[in-house]
């Protein structure tokens, strides 16, 4: 089933869909984990699946693989959820390095530690207008291609390039890396 398209006749199967669900939806899950935690990323990763289900006959196999369509899907479910996203960020990049013990925030640091996400790299997340957020953890996160960035955001394959040349220069200016490297 590896690549399948849902849109042909095959994969519209209950055991075609449950194979396609299969392979993709572990990374589905760590994506939107990455994005909005993993209290939320079962329901919105199987929401995606429920997305696709409904609307596999608006998937077009001629613009690439079903992954990257997926992907959009699960783009779009995070942006309706930007607003805790964005709270999320803001919340991190305030944190200290102590906290008080078995408090919320104790709870939060060490959800980030264990992320591997420092309040600094939230607090460049954050600012980064929303489509270069999204190429930027598309590509980081899910390992996306350009062409499959471009298919699951509906954008160009040159705009794909541009917002994360332009994400990364802000998030390495933020983080106090040189930009050359």
């Amino acid at each position: 089933m590896k690549g399948a398209r849902i849109a042909e006749p095959a994969a519209r199967t209950p055991d075609a869909f449950a194979a396609l669900y299969d392979e993709h939806f572990p990374a589905i899950y760590d994506y939107v984990a990455s994005r909005l935690g993993r209290d939320v990323a079962d329901d919105i990763a199987a929401d995606t699946f429920v997305i696709a289900l409904r609307k596999h006959g608006g998937y077009d196999p001629e613009k690439g693989p079903v992954r990257p369509w997926l992907f959009g899907i699960a783009t779009r479910l995070v942006a309706q959820h930007r607003r805790h996203e964005m709270r999320r960020y803001r919340a991190l990049a305030k944190l200290g390095p102590e906290e008080v013990a078995d408090s919320h925030e104790n709870r939060v640091v060490n959800w980030v530690r264990a992320e591997g996400l420092q309040p600094r790299l939230a607090k460049a997340l954050a600012a980064l207008p929303r489509g270069q957020r999204d190429v930027l953890l598309l590509s980081a996160v899910s390992e996306l291609s350009h062409e499959e960035i471009s298919v699951a955001l509906g954008i160009s394959y040159g705009t794909v390039g541009s917002r994360l040349s332009r994400a990364r220069k802000k998030v390495r200016s933020a983080l106090g890396e040189d930009n050359d490297g």
